[in-house]
C-alpha cells in the first residue's frame, strides 16, 4: 500500500507531538510512549497490534498494518493467529468511511481470511471465525 509518509521517522515526528513521559504507571501507558519514539521502519506486528487497540495514530499505522495483513491476515503479535486482524476490525467505522481506500483492502483481507481457514488447527479456526463474525457489515459487504 503506498504511503505518504517517511517510515524512517517516529510518531512523534510524523504528528509533531511529543506526549513526554507517562504520567501513569502502567504497563500499556509506559508502552504507548515509547513506541510513539520508535521509527515506523522499526514497528513489529505486536507493535501495530497495541497501538491500533488503543485507537492510536491510526492514520499512520492502518497502512502499515494493512501492508501486513496482505501478506499474512493471520499474523500474529504475542497473544493468537488474526490478533492484529482482531485490532484493525476495531477501528471505528468513521475512520473507514473516511479512508475509503483502506477498507477496500481490508476487505481483500477479510476474504482472504476467510479461504485460509481450512489450513488452521481446529481451536485457531473458531478464534479466527469469530472476530471475522463481529467485523462490522460495512467491511464484510460488498
Amino acid at each position: 500500500m503506498k504511503t505518504n509518509f517517511d517510515r524512517r521517522r517516529t510518531l512523534q515526528e510524523l504528528e509533531q507531538e511529543d506526549w513526554g513521559e507517562p504520567d501513569f504507571d502502567s504497563s500499556l501507558v509506559k508502552t504507548c510512549h515509547r513506541l510513539r519514539r520508535v521509527p515506523l521502519n522499526d514497528f513489529s506486528t505486536e507493535d501495530l497490534r497495541i497501538m491500533i487497540g488503543q485507537q492510536i495514530s491510526l492514520f499512520f499505522l492502518i497502512p502499515l498494518a494493512l501492508e501486513t495483513l496482505e501478506e499474512d491476515p493471520l499474523v500474529e503479535g504475542h497473544c493468537y493467529p488474526g490478533d492484529l486482524l482482531n485490532a484493525v476490525l476495531g477501528v471505528p467505522e468513521s475512520f473507514w468511511n473516511i479512508h475509503t481506500d483502506k477498507r477496500e483492502v481490508l476487505r481483500r483481507v477479510i476474504t482472504k481470511a476467510n479461504e485460509t481457514l481450512d489450513s488452521l488447527k481446529e481451536h485457531e479456526t473458531r478464534t479466527v471465525r469469530k472476530l471475522l463474525a463481529n467485523a462490522p457489515d460495512s467491511l464484510t459487504d460488498s
